[in-house]
This record gives C-alpha cells, sequence and structure tokens, in this order.
C-alpha cells in the first residue's frame, strides 16, 4: 500500500525531484523564454521519460509538470484553449509513471506556482491569482493527486492564497518560496516569518525552492528551521550562487569568450556556473542533519545530481546500480589486472 507524504515525513528524509523546466529545454523540447511546458501535449512521452529519470534518480515524487501552465501563461502565448488539456494530462502522464516504481508506487503532486500577476496593491490581480489556483487545483484534485506543491512564490500573500485554495479541496499542501536578490520577500516578509505563518495555517510542508543555490539558500533555510515546528523542505538551484550574486537571474560568467544575447548568463549561458554532484550531496547531508525533511533541487538539476543528492541522505535509487564506480577505469581504477603503465600515467594524461 503506498504511504501518504505525511506518512514518509514522519519516517525519514523525502526526495523531491524538480528542475524538469531546464532539463526538458536542454533536450530541445521546450522553448526557453516563455517557459510554458507544452510538452505535456506536443511530446507527451519525452516528459514521461523525464518524470521517469527523477524517479529512477530517487525522487519519492513525480511533480506534474504544470509549472507556468496557468490561465495567464497560456494567455500570452495565445493557446488558453489548451490549459485544462495540458495540466490534465500531465498529471495523467505522472500517474502512470509513478505506478512503474518497482519498490513502492512514487507519490504524484500536482503543481501550481508563482503567477507574476500578483501585485499586492490591487485587489484585481489578487482576485485573478486565486481564480488561477481554484481551478488548477480543482483539476488536480479531480485527477486524484495525492498532494498539491505550491512553488517558487516570491510573494507572502501569493502562497498564502494558494495554501488556502489548496486546502479548500482538502488536499495536503508543500509550499516553498524563491527568495530573490533582496533577501526578503517582495511584500516584506522574511521567509522565516512567511514559513512560519504558512505552517501553522495549515501547509504540511514549508521552506525554499528554486532562484538560489545551496550556499545562499542554506542559512534561509536554517533560520526557518528554528522557527518552523512542522516540516521544512530545501530545494535550491544547482548552480554556484554567492553572498554579492546570491541568484542565478543576475549571475556573471567571467570566463565567457562570447557576446551573450541577454544581459546575463541566465537562463541559456548558465552551464560553466554548476555545482558538480559532489558538492551537491555535501550539501544535501547538511540540510538534512539540520533537521531539513524534504530535500531535492530544482532548475538545472539532472536526475545524475538528484541521484547523489538522495544517496547522501541515506537513500538506494532505482538508478544507484549506475551510481560512479572507478574501479574498473584504465587510468584511475584499482582492478589488479589494469595495466600499471597506465595507471602510472594517469595525472600526465
Amino acid at each position: 500500500m503506498k504511504r501518504s507524504l505525511e506518512e514518509r515525513l514522519k519516517e525519514g528524509t523525502v526526495i523531491a525531484g524538480e528542475g524538469y523546466l531546464f532539463e526538458l529545454e536542454r533536450r530541445g523540447y521546450l522553448q526557453a523564454g516563455s517557459f510554458v511546458p507544452e510538452v505535456a501535449l506536443d511530446n507527451p512521452q519525452a516528459l514521461k521519460q523525464a518524470y521517469k529519470d527523477y524517479m529512477n534518480a530517487g525522487s519519492d515524487v513525480v511533480l506534474a509538470f504544470t509549472y507556468n501552465a496557468h490561465r495567464e501563461k497560456m494567455r500570452i502565448i495565445g493557446k488558453e484553449d489548451l490549459l485544462e488539456p495540458l495540466n490534465r494530462n500531465a498529471i495523467r502522464i505522472a500517474k502512470e509513471v509513478a505506478s512503474e516504481h518497482p519498490k513502492e508506487e512514487a507519490l504524484v503532486a500536482g503543481n501550481i506556482s508563482n503567477t507574476n500577476i500578483f501585485d499586492p496593491k490591487d485587489p484585481e490581480s489578487k482576485a485573478k491569482v486565486r481564480d488561477i489556483f481554484a481551478e488548477m487545483v480543482k483539476w488536480c484534485k479531480e485527477e486524484g493527486v495525492d498532494f498539491i506543491n505550491g512553488e517558487t512564490f516570491y510573494y507572502h500573500e501569493e502562497a498564502l492564497i494558494a495554501l488556502e485554495e489548496i486546502l479548500k479541496q482538502e488536499l495536503p499542501a508543500v509550499i516553498t518560496l524563491g527568495l530573490m536578490g533582496e533577501n526578503i520577500l517582495r511584500d516584506g516578509y522574511t521567509v522565516d516569518e512567511s514559513c512560519k505563518v504558512l505552517s501553522e495555517k495549515g501547509a504540511l510542508v514549508v521552506g525554499m525552492n528554486c532562484f538560489r543555490g545551496p550556499n545562499t539558500m542554506q542559512p534561509y533555510l536554517a533560520e526557518i528551521r528554528k522557527n518552523v515546528g512542522g516540516y521544512v523542505g530545501g530545494l535550491p538551484i544547482p548552480y554556484r550562487t554567492t553572498e554579492e550574486n546570491p541568484t542565478f537571474f543576475n549571475l556573471p560568467d567571467g570566463g565567457c569568450s562570447c557576446h551573450l544575447p541577454l544581459e546575463t548568463t541566465f537562463p541559456t549561458a548558465l552551464d560553466p556556473l554548476y555545482h558538480n554532484r559532489y558538492e551537491l550531496a555535501e550539501w544535501a547531508k547538511e540540510a538534512k542533519d539540520i533537521g531539513i525533511n524534504y530535500i531535492g533541487l530544482c532548475c538545472g538539476a539532472s536526475p545524475a545530481m538528484l541521484r547523489a543528492v538522495a544517496e547522501a541522505v541515506g537513500v538506494e535509487t532505482i538508478n544507484s546500480t549506475y551510481s560512479p564506480n572507478m574501479e574498473k577505469h584504465f587510468l584511475f581504477g584499482k582492478d589488479e589486472t589494469l595495466k600499471q603503465h597506465n595507471l602510472s600515467y594517469r595525472l600526465k594524461a
């Protein structure tokens, strides 16, 4: 029998694989810029494979890829008529993949996110945001998701509206915030203040995702953990953000030898700025040690990175059989049958 999210959290760390947005753009199935997940309709097999790759890499959750699949985004690209089919198909594919987990059926999460139209001074925008969330959560409920992941909110009030609409449908809620470069949510809340309120109002998990790498997210996760009694989640991006450049929106690349088409490396020139999998694994250990319960990676993450994170906190993944093992490598291996004239050359190669 499939355990619920809460049951899994009570028993240990839950791994949550995200990052489909950048991964599917890299694979050639999503347009950078608009970042609308039309792949659920245009290339469902590609989406299914991405879901499966992250699940096999250790994710306990198959997150329906409906990030940015809301009415406002679909209006901008002139495809509002595809809104409901896109949402429902993304969930149905997620459910199909989750059922294929060989050990225990994975959880399926519906997904709602920042709308980019929320304005704290405009009541009309708040009403539109509520309507956007209400219809998406309703479809999630009808499609039978296990919980809703509300993510990347940079306004506390927008996150609160999302939580209210999720709870109206009597579904568990994971609510994570995206903290921009000013180190405070745009309506004046600190992330730990916001998370405390969201937890007290009924979110099962609260925390942070996206925008920041481990180096610039971890201090805030520690503050959230100190101030929140419930479960806490952390899902950083896998890029080397710094105190000077705390988000990936304005992350410089001093080694770039070409003229970038945009003002910054975001979103399509971030490649040289990745953390390696071992750095991400070290972060995951630290996050677990301070009591972060719901651990994953966000935009930019690959399945191999997620597998390293999962293994670092003690999870053997489906694809751990393919984890690195240099024992047989001709230059760096230890196997006694390897040729010594190659092994002795390893630092000259």
